[in-house]
C-alpha cells in the first residue's frame, strides 16, 4: 500500500508523463563516462549527427534532461567558440554531475576518436605512399569537398538571413581569398553585422560589450605572442590553444584556420597532408577537432598527437564553465546577438575559401570529379549518412587506383 497515491490509484510511471514534465534523475559518474564512452566511438556522421544521437540519448531513451533543457544547452553550445556537439556533451556533463561530469562527458566523448586517429596518422606516417593507401585517400578527398559543400549549403540558408549578411559573406570570401587572417575576417563580420545598430547605444549593450570585447583583445594578445614562440612542442600546444579558441560554427571552419598556420606560416604541412588530415577526420567517430590529433602525430609523433589533443579542445572546457553565468546578458545584447551572426557567416565564408582551396588539390581528374558529383548528390538529395558517403568513396577508390 505504501506504493500507492494518495487516491488509492497506483503511482504514474514518470517515463508515460510528456517529456517536459518528468524530472530529470539522478546520474553516477561511472554511468554518464560509460554513455559517452559509447558515443564516442560510435557517433559518425559529423556535429549535425551527433547531436542528433544526444537528443535520442539522453531526452528520449534515457530521459535524463528535457527538451527544453536540452535545447538550452545546444544553445549555449551554439553561442561560444569550438566544437558544438563536443560543447554539448560537456554542458550535459556538468548539468548532471558538475565538474566532474564536465571533465568525465567531453573525455569520454573525445578520448575514442583520438585514440583511433592517432592509431590512423602512426599507419599514414609508416605506410602513406603505398598504392593501396593512395587510392583510398585519392576516392576520400573529393567526397570530403562534397560534405564541406553541404554543410554550407545546409548552414548558409539558415545563416544568412538578410541581403546584408550575404554581402558580408561575399566580402569575407574576398578578403580571406586575397591574404586577410581568418580571425581578422571574423572579427570585420561581426564589426560589420553590428554596424545598423551603432546609432542606437543601449545601456545594457554597453555592459555586456566591455567585456566580451575585452576579451577578444586579451585573446588577439595571446595570438600575436604566440607568433614569437619557437617551433617546439610548446608551440604546437599554443597554436591549437589558438584555434581551439577562435573558431566559432561548423568544425569545418577549422580547416581555414589549420592551413593559415600550418602551411602558411609555419610551413609544417603540405596542402596534401592536410586534406587527408580532413578525410581521417570525417571518416572516423567523434569530433571533427581530432583532425588536431592526426596532425599532431604527423608534426611530432605521439607526444605531439597529445599535445595537440589537448591544446585545441581545453578552451571548450572553459567557455563552457564560464559561459553560463554571461549567456543571459548576452542573449539581451542586440549588439551581440548582431555581432554573432556576422561571425557565423564570416566563418561559412572561410568554409567556401577552404572548399575551393582544397578542391583544386583534389579534384584532379575526371573519376574525382564523378566521385565529387556523386557524393554531393547523395548528400543533398538523399541526405544519406557522410561515414557511409567516406566509406563509400573509399572503396572506389581503392578499385580505380588498386
Amino acid at each position: 500500500m505504501n506504493d500507492l497515491r494518495s487516491d488509492g490509484s497506483a503511482p504514474l510511471d514518470p517515463r508515460s508523463l510528456p517529456l517536459e514534465n518528468q524530472t530529470a534523475r539522478e546520474v553516477s559518474l561511472g554511468e554518464l563516462s560509460l554513455v559517452f564512452l559509447k558515443l564516442g566511438t560510435i557517433a559518425f556522421g559529423g556535429p549535425a549527427a551527433h547531436i542528433a544521437m544526444m537528443e535520442q540519448e539522453f531526452v528520449r531513451r534515457r530521459r535524463w534532461l528535457t527538451e527544453s533543457e536540452f535545447l538550452d544547452r545546444l544553445g549555449m553550445a551554439n553561442l561560444i567558440p569550438g566544437p558544438s556537439s563536443t560543447e554539448l556533451a560537456i554542458f550535459i556533463g556538468y548539468t548532471k554531475r558538475g565538474w566532474k561530469g564536465l571533465l568525465a562527458a567531453g573525455c569520454c566523448f573525445i578520448l575514442p576518436a583520438a585514440i583511433l586517429v592517432a592509431a590512423i596518422a602512426a599507419v599514414y606516417v609508416r605506410f602513406g605512399a603505398l598504392p593501396q593507401v593512395a587510392g583510398i585517400l585519392y576516392g576520400i578527398k573529393p567526397a570530403v569537398i562534397a560534405i564541406i559543400l553541404q554543410a554550407l549549403w545546409s548552414l548558409g540558408r539558415t545563416a544568412v538571413k538578410s541581403w546584408w549578411l550575404a554581402a558580408i559573406g561575399l566580402i569575407a570570401i574576398v578578403l580571406n581569398g586575397v591574404g586577410v587572417s581568418p580571425l581578422a575576417v571574423l572579427a570585420l563580420a561581426g564589426i560589420a553585422s553590428s554596424a545598423a545598430l551603432w546609432n542606437k547605444p543601449r545601456r545594457e549593450n554597453a555592459l555586456v560589450g566591455v567585456p566580451f570585447y575585452r576579451g577578444w583583445g586579451l585573446l588577439l594578445w595571446s595570438v600575436a605572442a604566440v607568433a614569437a614562440v619557437p617551433v617546439t612542442l610548446l608551440r604546437l600546444f599554443l597554436s591549437f590553444l589558438k584555434i581551439g579558441s577562435v573558431v566559432f560554427g561548423s568544425g569545418y571552419v577549422l580547416l581555414a584556420f589549420l592551413r593559415t598556420e600550418f602551411i602558411q606560416h609555419l610551413h609544417w604541412l603540405t596542402e596534401k597532408q592536410l586534406i587527408d588530415a580532413v578525410a581521417v577526420g570525417q571518416f572516423t567517430p567523434g569530433p571533427v577537432f581530432t583532425t588536431a590529433t592526426f596532425i599532431g602525430y604527423v608534426v611530432a609523433g605521439i607526444p605531439g598527437a597529445v599535445v595537440a589533443t589537448v591544446g585545441i579542445f581545453v578552451p571548450g572546457f572553459l567557455f563552457v564553465a564560464v559561459s553560463g553565468p554571461l549567456l543571459p546578458k548576452l542573449r539581451r545584447s542586440a549588439v551581440a546577438v548582431k555581432v554573432l551572426d556576422g561571425v557565423v557567416v564570416g566563418s561559412l565564408a572561410l568554409m567556401a575559401v577552404v572548399a575551393w582551396q582544397l578542391g583544386r588539390a583534389a579534384i584532379v581528374d575526371w573519376a574525382t570529379s564523378a566521385i565529387l558529383v556523386a557524393s554531393a548528390g547523395l548528400l543533398l538529395r538523399f541526405r544519406i549518412n557522410s561515414a557511409w558517403i567516406i566509406c563509400g568513396a573509399a572503396v572506389v577508390g581503392w578499385l580505380a587506383r588498386g
